[in-house]
């Protein structure tokens, strides 16, 4: 990896892999197989990972497993700058103490959900990133108006770079016209593609990393695609978001988690089951996942 796709300074940018749990059939985590998940992302030219977060089932783990996770993704990716756990929980004290168990573990930033209880105003918004940027890690904020019911606007994001709390935002909400409002109202925030499906508008509207669900089948590819995109060179992009875009679009689902691994489990790699309440993938979804991931092999990406 070198230093013009990954920097220390700015560790949130480039390729950051949300990473899913690594589950045995009895719903354990099986830990060794996630250290070399993270490992294989790494080698693939990803530029780090983000546990505990949506992808990650994070609502469904106790505070040992976050911290195991975290721990495990730290020592896994060679460098814990390349780690950005998801802090996100209903308490803002408690997502500032999963922040500093992250600092503690040494991960270089941390992506947090706006307040998820109830829609709250902008003061609330503002208080709950600022008590956990106080615990010293870069915070990503995560914009996701569809779970939260909190939308994470251009004039509140601008708001909260402004009061010093977040650095970067993972924007979900699907909108590709944000990315130059953002720009106008927050040029030192770095835009995240947030959303599979919109990376390369987003891209080609200036964002500085992806967090991302599809590399968890064809890093490798997936890397290619962002570097293309985030370079302007539309010729070799363009044809591998086509090829891409029917396994992209199934991270802006609700059967997310469940398509991504049934995908993993179709290219060799650790998909495995998930936790209650999820359920399996019905026969038609799995049959969808499977004829787009079978078709992205059969052009060569891996």
């Amino acid at each position: 990896m070198t230093d013009s796709t990954w920097q220390r300074e700015t560790p949130w940018r480039g390729v950051m892999v949300a990473t899913p749990l690594t589950l045995r059939e009895d719903r354990s985590i099986d830990f060794d197989a996630y250290a070399a998940h993270v490992r294989d992302l790494v080698a693939a030219g990803c530029d780090g990972v983000v546990p505990n977060g949506s992808l990650g089932e994070y609502q469904t783990l106790t505070d040992r497993e976050r911290d195991e996770v975290v721990r495990v993704a730290v020592e896994a990716a060679g460098d814990g700058a390349r780690v950005m756990p998801g802090v996100s929980s209903y308490d803002s004290a408690q997502s500032r103490h999963r922040a500093e168990r992250a600092a503690e573990a040494g991960a270089g930033s941390v992506l947090l959900l706006p307040p998820n209880g109830y829609p709250c105003v902008d003061e609330a918004v503002r208080a709950h990133y600022a008590e956990v940027a106080a615990a010293g890690l870069p915070v990503v904020a995560y914009n996701n108006p569809f779970d939260t019911k909190v939308d994470l606007t251009p004039r509140l994001l601008a708001r909260l770079h402004a009061d010093g709390s977040v650095v970067a935002v993972k924007e979900f909400s699907g909108d590709v016209r944000r990315a130059y409002e953002i720009a106008e109202r927050a040029p030192g925030l770095d835009l995240l593609a947030g959303a599979d499906d919109v990376l390369l508008e987003l891209a080609v509207a200036g964002a500085a990393g992806w967090i991302a669900g599809c590399p968890n089948m064809l890093p490798a590819s997936c890397a290619a695609l962002y570097r293309a995109a985030v370079d302007g060179d539309l010729e070799t992009a363009l044809p591998l978001y086509r090829t891409l875009h029917p396994l992209l679009r199934w991270d802006s689902k609700p059967e997310f988690v469940q398509a991504i691994k049934a995908s993993m489990d179709l290219v060799g790699r650790h998909g495995g089951p998930t936790r209650p309440p999820r359920l399996p993938l019905g026969a038609e979804a799995l049959e969808a996942v499977r004829a787009a991931t079978e078709k992205a092999l059969a052009e060569g990406l891996h």
